[in-house]
Order: structure tokens, then sequence, then C-alpha cells
């Protein structure tokens, strides 16, 4: 064990929300080697950055001596987590379910240790798919009352739309989650994020009354603006960890220019910055900001993607933005050159390298004055892009203030 407390490292670095037995839990962390768990329902092929804050906390954990579970809710995921959504979630195929998880796995492992005797991952539905009804019922069901389940945050929000049955059982599947690790791998500390904190609790109740023995929950916040909005949503759509889907340059440039209330929360809770540095970084002010900015930027893009991205990344932000070049880690099409011999409508161009989802959302964007092509704002939106617009058979489009896309003819 180290000298630290982790609970007092995750305090300090405002992770902790709410806790079951806040000081049990700090004195079992600085004593004992805890084994604990966090889960994720494989509900799209790639995490998001509201998972990463999650493994940070784990890493910080497992730095600490403490053995990290990860749960892959391969079971949980059949029947959809009702917290936070007004509608019942799509129902996903086994085949989606286990393509997913094996991202997830894939990703996962890229943050925490799983060497021998260190980080192990499981999937919850090696257990609740063998499930029999009468039989989890009698044991499980019976230690839940409706009238308590019903005041839990997650359920109350569904009631005015309707809440099905099958949503309804998944904090007993949650918390029979919890149950099963403690008995297989003596795990008795469950984290999550703070949507999660009723299905938590009822967890760690389940096991002290199962079993009489102690159990415990906390839980960590949620990654949130200084106004309280949720991080990681792009005109885009979300912030993903799959470099295929958000790419380390505009993974990069969404850190680099969140606003400057964010940028010391986010050191704090999605870096490895020792402290001093951070109290340091958020005593920048002005123009100065933008040095924890890039700070910021970089270490978040090194953690998810390597040192090597990172440092491409960083190089391609500042000839963009400091010296007005081109660098190979902005995004990128190739295009023929027919296309642009008799020329090819703005619209036509910026749907065909994914810059907009329509025509409509493009004739927006220009009329709005939100697309330049090097460094030239488009008014017209039957403008035509030709060769002549090219600059070395290469071209930049900007779209709104801070996305960028290199066409080059091949």
């Amino acid at each position: 064990m180290t000298n630290i407390n982790v609970f007092d490292v995750l305090q300090e670095r405002g992770f902790i929300k709410q806790a079951t037995h806040e000081d049990e839990i700090r004195e079992l962390l600085g004593n004992e080697h805890v084994t604990f768990y966090t889960g994720y329902d494989p509900t799209a092929d790639s995490l998001h950055i509201g998972h990463f804050l999650q493994l940070m906390a784990m890493a910080h954990m497992q730095r600490a001596g403490h053995k990290p579970i990860v749960l892959i809710g391969g079971g949980t995921t059949m029947i959809g987590d009702p917290t936070g959504k007004t509608d019942m979630r799509k129902m996903l195929t086994e085949e989606d379910i286990k393509h997913n998880s094996e991202r997830f796995k894939e990703q996962i492992s890229r943050f925490l240790d799983f060497g021998e005797d260190m980080a192990i991952m499981v999937n919850n539905a090696d257990w609740l798919m063998g499930l029999t009804y009468i039989p989890f019922l009698r044991e499980v069901g019976r230690h839940f009352s409706v009238n308590r389940m019903l005041t839990a945050e997650c359920f109350k929000s569904r009631m005015e739309k309707g809440l099905s049955f099958l949503e309804f059982n998944y904090m007993l599947m949650q918390s029979y989650d919890f149950l099963e690790l403690f008995r297989r791998y003596n795990c008795t500390l469950q984290l999550g994020g703070d949507d999660q904190w009723s299905n938590i609790i009822s967890g760690a109740d389940l096991i002290r009354r199962v079993e009489a023995k102690p159990a415990f929950g906390m839980t960590f916040t949620l990654l949130t603006t200084s106004e309280g909005k949720k991080m990681g949503k792009t005109e885009a759509g979300a912030i993903w960890l799959d470099p295929e889907k958000t790419s380390p340059y505009e993974f990069f440039q969404y850190w680099r220019n969140i606003d400057d209330a964010d940028v010391v929360n986010c050191l704090k809770l999605l870096t490895f910055v020792p402290m001093a540095e951070v109290n340091s970084l958020a005593n920048l002010e002005g123009a100065e900001i933008n040095k924890a900015k890039e700070v910021l930027a970089f270490e978040v893009t090194k953690i998810v993607h390597g040192e090597e991205e990172a440092s491409k990344a960083k190089e391609a932000a500042r000839a963009l933005f400091e010296k007005g070049g081109v660098a190979g880690s902005v995004p990128s099409s190739e295009l023929s050159m027919g296309v642009f011999e008799s020329g090819i409508a703005i619209l036509d161009l910026l749907q065909e390298v994914g810059l907009i989802a329509s025509k409509s959302e493009g004739r927006r964007l220009v009329q709005q004055g939100g697309v330049s092509v090097e460094g030239e704002k488009i008014t017209d939106i039957n403008q035509l892009i030709t060769v002549e617009n090219f600059n070395e058979n290469t071209i930049m489009i900007k779209k709104g203030k801070k996305v960028y896309h290199q066409v080059t003819i091949k």
C-alpha cells in the first residue's frame, strides 16, 4: 500500500460525490487491499469520455494497490438501464451486445493493468443469462421493497411516461451483480457515476442482508461543465475513445477549446498531473490560460491515444492556429481530380467529406457564416469549389470555430 490514502487523492481531485459509509471506506482503503468493481453496459461500440472519468478513478485505485474488476454488462444490456432516460432504450440483439462487449474490452485494456493478479474483466452474462426466474425471485426479489424502489430517481423520472416491468428489473440485476462478485472475488466496494447511486446502495444492502457481511458503495461526480451541462457532446456528436469515431486530432481539439472555467476541473479528473502543478496552472489568467488548455489536451490525448498521437495532434494544432500551416494529423479526405474539374457545390463537398449530415444543415451553416475554404468565408450555398481553389493540391475547410478538414486531390 502507498502512504497516501487513495480516498484522499480522489477527494482532493474532486471525484467523490457520495459514499455509503465514508469513514469506513476511507479506513478500509487506507489499511487493506480492496477488491472493487465498476460496470459498463455495452450499449454502443465504443466508450465515450463520460466512461473515461470512471476509468481514471479505477486507475487511481489500482495505482494505490487496490484490485479492479471491470464488469461488462452483457446481461444487463439485454434489459437496459432506465437511468437518465425518458424513453425505453433501444433493444439490442445478442450479436450487437457481444460485438460491443469485445470493443469495450479492447479499449479498457489500455487504461488498467490486467497482468497476473492485477485487474480482471468479467461479463455478467455469465451468471445472469442462466438464472431461473422463481429461484431468483425467492433469493433476491424478496429483499426489495417496491415502495422504496419507486422513490429512486432512476424510476421516479420515468413514472409519467411509463416504466416497463423489464426495466424495473434492472436494479435487481445490478444488485445481484454485486452479490455475485462478492461471492466469487470477495469484492466489497462498487464504484460508479452518481446517476447510479440508487442501484449501488441497493447492491450493498443486498450483500448485507443475504451474506450478513459489510459492503460499500461510492459514486463519482459526472463530467459536466461549470454550467452543469454534460460534457462530451459536439455538433458532430459524442466524443468517443475510439480513434475511428473521434480522431486523435479532433479529440485533442475538443479539450484544447473547452471553456476557461472548465480547465482546472478537467485537469483534476482526467489527467495524472500532480495537484501542485494543477494548482499552479489554475492561477493563470487571460491568454495565459491557453497554456493550461494545451497541457490538458496533451495529457488526456496521451492517456487515451498514446504519446505519439498526442504529440502529432499538438503539432497539427499549433501549425493551424499559430503558423497557418497544414499538418497531417488534421482529419482529411482524398478526392479525385475529376470531382473538381467542372466544380462541386459546397454543400455536396461538405456532405462528401462528412462535415454535415444533411444539405439543410449545410445551408444553415453557410447562411450563418460558419463555413470557410482556404480562409475565405463561403456566403453562397450554390458556390462551386474547383481546382482553382486548391493550394498545391490541398484545401482546408473550416466548419464553425473549431472544426478543420483537409481535402487533397489524388
